[in-house]
């Protein structure tokens, strides 16, 4: 008798102890490290923490029996200060992953501290595909969208409409220089020149002197290599010094619904875009553009929608690995097809290239817009095999030759 009762304690020891071990801390803790309050606040900021919320939601809030957190911070743009967080989540708060991280530079230098601390980053919110490339790592992955894809499919549109010769105003820190350079790239390839580029700082206001530059080059095309608030404001000074109306095409190579919504549809018709999700596309995508609504105040544009996929795809591979411990999570993010709202049959390529569907869109004119945020027609579908580089030329250590 005793003897049974002494192996049954054993027992449910031994599995009280497993289930600790499966789910470390007691918990799953993530964290979302983005620009709140610069020139990205809108692109992803606050809301893409409401959207990780969702997912851990939509996910039943745990994952192997332990709740599921997510936690929040500012970056400010700022590599050295996103690092200091990274360290003191990874170090003192228990944070198993790290997430959306925009801005290339800060996605860059998290993405090495955690390659350091053997813990999972999934980048959403940064652009280079030096996160796939020389500086990929085996628990990094990149969801939403990449340079490569934006070069694909607003470049490749625009020289296919014969604009043929480009310019470049250029962001200057490394998501700048790598859409100039794939863009450009994909001209060339195509037939096309690069005239010339002009590089600006992270959040200028005055866009005068590098327009000007531009509107003197000749080229059909001003490719602007940028983003966020840079991109409105460029647009808007744009059409100050007439360039559209003097012939030369705008080419906002990373430009979401929040910019659009932002700038207004009577300055922004007309512009060609990519993005990896848009919530009007269909019945699935307009039903969670509308939950997302109820929580935001606005729609989502693909940072938003790629980080509810991200997060949800991360506890899946929890779930499916038995443990929150990173080789085995990495093993099943890497394994694992992704379905949900934001990406259909994507896969997980070996540099950690998250590869899905990218859309060709085109803003509406205003007496074109049905409903509030009714601001794209779907052009084409990139599939994602055309929108995303081949992980062998990407120059990630991880991809076997």
């Amino acid at each position: 008798m005793h003897k049974k009762l002494i192996a049954t304690l054993a027992m449910v020891l031994a599995s009280s102890t497993a289930a600790l071990a499966d789910a470390s801390d007691g918990k799953v803790k993530i964290g979302i490290l983005n620009d709140q309050s610069g020139v990205y606040a809108d692109f992803g900021g606050k809301s893409s923490y409401e959207a990780a919320l969702m997912a851990v939601e939509d996910f039943g809030g745990k994952v192997l029996g332990v709740p599921v957190e997510v936690v929040t911070a500012d970056h400010q743009n700022k590599p050295d200060i996103a690092s200091n967080i990274a360290r003191q989540w990874y170090d003192t708060e228990q944070v198993d992953s790290i997430m959306e991280l925009t801005t290339s530079s800060v996605a860059l230098a998290v993405q090495a501290i955690s390659k350091e601390k053997k813990k999972i980053d999934i980048v959403t919110g940064a652009a280079t595909t030096e996160l796939t490339g020389k500086q990929c790592s085996p628990y990094g992955f990149h969801w939403a969208y990449d340079t490569h894809s934006l070069a694909v499919g607003t470049g490749g549109a625009l020289v296919k409409q014969g604009g043929d010769s480009w310019f470049f105003l250029t962001a200057d820190y490394a998501f700048g220089y790598s859409l100039e350079e794939n863009t450009g790239n994909y001209v060339k390839e195509n037939g096309g020149t690069v005239v010339g580029a002009v590089r600006h700082p992270l959040a200028s206001t005055d866009f005068s002197s590098f327009l000007l530059q531009a509107q003197s080059s000749g080229a059909k095309v001003i490719g602007l290599a940028n983003a966020g608030l840079d991109t409105s404001n460029a647009i808007k000074q744009a059409a100050e010094f007439g360039i559209v109306q003097g012939g030369q095409r705008l080419a906002a190579l990373l430009f979401t619904l929040a910019e659009v919504h932002g700038l207004g549809l009577e300055a922004a018709q007309g512009l060609t875009l990519t993005e990896g999700f848009y919530w009007n596309r269909d019945e699935e995508s307009a039903k969670f553009g509308k939950r997302f609504m109820e929580r935001t105040g606005k729609m989502p544009n693909m940072v938003h929608a790629g980080t509810y996929s991200a997060v949800l795809q991360y506890l899946k591979a929890i779930e499916k690995a038995g443990t929150d411990e990173t080789e085995a999570v990495a093993k099943e993010l890497h394994a694992l097809p992704v379905d949900d709202v934001f990406a259909k049959n994507g896969t997980v390529a070996p540099n950690g290239r998250m590869v899905h569907d990218m859309y060709l869109l085109e803003v509406k004119k205003p007496d074109e817009s049905k409903e509030p945020w009714d601001y794209f027609k779907v052009l084409a579908t990139i599939p994602g095999k055309e929108a995303f580089m081949d992980p062998a030329q990407s120059g990630c250590e991880l991809v076997k030759s």
